[in-house]
């Protein structure tokens, strides 16, 4: 990545937050297009096409799977060759992925043609998402400088969400209007319009600086990356699974729930901008896992829609400031001109677990019911929050707080 010098002071927070919004918008273009069809989905496959559960697990978790399999390529080639490049490129990804799903859509009386087609489109957005998030990450960083890499990590989880927020009951109601093939459609039309603004834009040169090998950087962001796996569970069963809950119970509102997840998710970093600058990264982490935790146990225990969604929205509020908490601690472990492939192998761990979570959890629902995949996700989440604290104890207290921000 990049070794460009930090926002002059003058500049102003406003400029500053302006300037990286005007980079990670490009994500949220690539996560409008995850967020449309996500609620639509795992319906479409377990009743259009009349597959299980597990098919509609998997499904989701293809794009999760592919994502963490490109990962840390999409972080050494926006070393290599500027994010400029390789944000473009996830753009195409995500395109191509709206034209297999509108093919899915035409092929729906083939169920077989029709679930390959839609699981390769979830394969190649999974490559684009990866790209296109990282790479924008990156750009963003080299923007403004690495001494705000926690802004921009923030502000890109921000504009995720939002577009999740915002795609998941849009895509509800696009879907009844049109259908798939309306849906596909805007998805494709999203992504010509992203790729259109991204390629006039001005390149950033990538580094020169020898990378380390990909064995040392994972060597040393591991134990972070562990963490953040088992905490970014609580996001993949509320993602996945939260209709096919709500389907369960003989509720509706299912979208509505996804929405107040991921409204909390971006409220919470809107709220506490500065929380890991005073609190220090690891100790904000713990307390979300505290947080993130008692919302599944809620929607575990739910017996009423509005628990659901309770549980729902706490696992938001907690699962916010995951993320960054731990990355700004996990990339300063690697030299500067590495923290592009530090920062993706680091998020390949979410990627990860988030690949697994949907056969696995769907396994689980199967045979014993969806209430005991939220059980048992919560667990998983107090599990993290007992590694962070005893990694809270090794670490020097130094390590654990961010550089302050100028103003």
């Amino acid at each position: 990545m990049p070794d460009q010098p930090a926002a002059a002071p003058e500049h102003g927070r406003l400029r500053l937050n302006l300037l990286i919004l005007s980079i990670v918008k490009f994500n949220f273009a690539s996560y409008l297009t995850i967020g449309l069809p996500l609620a639509v989905l795992p319906g479409f496959v377990h009743d259009g096409l009349g597959y299980s559960a597990f098919w509609a697990g998997l499904v989701i978790s293809l794009q999760y799977i592919a994502t963490l399999l490109s990962r840390p390529h999409a972080g050494r080639y926006a070393d290599m060759w500027g994010p400029k490049k390789v944000v473009v490129l996830g753009l195409v990804g995500c395109l191509i992925s709206g034209i297999c799903i509108l093919l899915s859509a035409l092929t729906e009386g083939q169920g077989v043609v029709s679930l390959i087609l839609l699981c390769l489109g979830r394969v190649i957005l999974g490559v684009g998402q990866s790209f296109s998030g990282t790479g924008t990450s990156l750009w963003g960083v080299a923007r403004v400088g690495s001494l705000h890499i926690g802004r921009v990590i923030s502000w890109n989880g921000i504009v995720t969400y939002g577009a999740m927020a915002i795609g998941a009951p849009l895509g509800v109601v696009i879907f009844r209007s049109g259908g798939l093939l309306l849906l596909s459609s805007i998805i494709i039309a999203i992504c010509v319009l992203a790729i259109a603004l991204a390629l006039p834009r001005a390149p950033v040169k990538g580094s020169k600086a020898k990378p380390l090998p990909f064995r040392d950087v994972l060597g040393k962001i591991y134990g972070f990356g562990l963490i953040l796996a088992m905490g970014s569970a609580g996001f993949g069963v509320i993602a996945t699974f939260i209709t096919l809950f709500y389907q369960d119970k003989g509720w509706d509102g299912a979208a509505f729930a996804l929405t107040m997840f991921s409204a909390a998710f971006v409220g919470t970093r809107l709220l506490f901008p500065n929380a890991i600058n005073k609190l220090g990264g690891l100790r904000v982490a713990s307390i979300c896992f505290a947080v993130e935790a008692v919302g599944l146990f809620l929607v575990a225990g739910s017996f009423d829609p509005w628990m659901a969604k309770m549980g729902a929205f706490l696992t938001g509020a907690g699962f916010s400031l995951v993320f960054p908490a731990i990355g700004v601690v996990a990339v300063k472990v690697v030299p500067q001109q590495n923290q592009g492939s530090a920062l993706a192998t680091y998020t390949a761990f979410m990627d990860l677990s988030l690949g697994i979570t949907g056969p696995i959890a769907g396994f689980i629902m199967s045979y014993a019911g969806v209430s005991l995949v939220y059980l048992l996700t919560a667990l998983l989440v107090c599990l993290a929050l007992f590694c962070t604290l005893r990694m809270m104890k090794r670490m020097p207290a130094e390590a654990n707080v961010e550089i302050k921000e100028n103003a």
